[in-house]
């Protein structure tokens, strides 16, 4: 039987969403989020973001939706690789603090600082000390965030085994995906319970009322996306901001202004003409 990250029983199934609902419900919540974005620039407000779970839980296709509509300058998907040799002799949270809101930004994180509560406790790439002073010092870290005015939320996306191993076989034979399967997911399958009870202890010392872990079971990648931006919209008091209208300026009379010839420019060969046969 499979298991799940949540206390949910992962083996009750959910109605499939239809294809023609998803879409007008995923572009219904996309278009609040541009409404969110649009009231977070005007009232400087700053909010994080944080996605986590295991490997192949759905979290990147979520931001993927999330993102769709958005603009880059005011939304930012931060995604950090592992630490330089400089960045480990750093306090632990110093690299995540430069990538935090300013006035008016949204920035999501696809993994945290949470990867030493979960991968780096697993695989050993912490110390025993480091991690126990990572539990202490994170809810303290997060705390100074919100007292600043940082609205933080928190996802943890919820896979069961029987799911996640599916997916990573998707991706083997998928050459457009295969670059997501890492020796570091792979490692993930035979240490599954080391992760469940590393996430378990990460969940007793950081699931905070201040800063609360919402699971988001996603096994159903649909589902998981639509609960996730629904449940992330209904948390925050935004208010549509009036936009003022657009009115295209007409066109001015052409002067004496002449276009130089085709042959002067390198153009892109026109691959579409091949693919009818032209």
């Amino acid at each position: 039987m499979s298991t799940s990250d949540s206390d949910g029983d992962a083996s009750v199934k959910k109605r499939k969403i239809p294809k023609d609902v998803y879409k007008a419900e995923l572009f219904r919540l996309q278009t609040e989020l541009v409404k969110m974005q649009e009231w977070v620039k005007a009232t400087g407000t700053r909010i994080v973001v944080l996605f986590e779970g295991r490997d192949a839980a759905g979290k990147g296709g979520t931001i993927k939706r999330v993102t769709e509509y958005l603009s880059p300058r005011a939304v930012r998907i931060a995604a950090l690789p592992a630490p330089t040799e400089r960045e480990r002799g750093q306090w632990y949270f110093q690299r995540y603090i430069e990538h935090l809101p300013a006035r008016g930004e949204i920035v999501l994180f696809d993994r945290s600082w949470y990867n030493r509560a979960g991968v780096e406790r697993v695989m050993g790439f912490c110390t025993p000390k480091e991690h126990a002073l990572f539990l202490r010092q994170c809810p303290i870290f997060e705390q100074m965030l919100i007292d600043d005015g940082i609205i933080v939320r928190k996802y943890w996306f919820s896979v069961s085994d029987d799911e996640q191993l599916r997916r990573f076989k998707s991706r083997r034979n998928d050459p457009l995906r295969r670059w997501k399967l890492s020796p570091m997911d792979l490692e993930s399958v035979y240490r599954w319970e080391d992760y469940s009870r590393a996430k378990d202890e990460m969940m007793v010392h950081t699931d905070l009322p201040t800063s609360p872990w919402i699971v988001v079971e996603s096994d159903d990648k649909k589902h998981a996306r639509l609960n996730m931006m629904a449940h992330l919209l209904a948390g925050i008091n935004y208010e549509e901001v009036p936009q003022p209208p657009v009115e295209l300026p007409k066109r001015p009379l052409i002067g004496n202004y002449r276009r130089p010839s085709r042959e002067v420019s390198t153009y892109v060969d026109d691959h579409v003409s091949t693919l009818f046969g032209d």
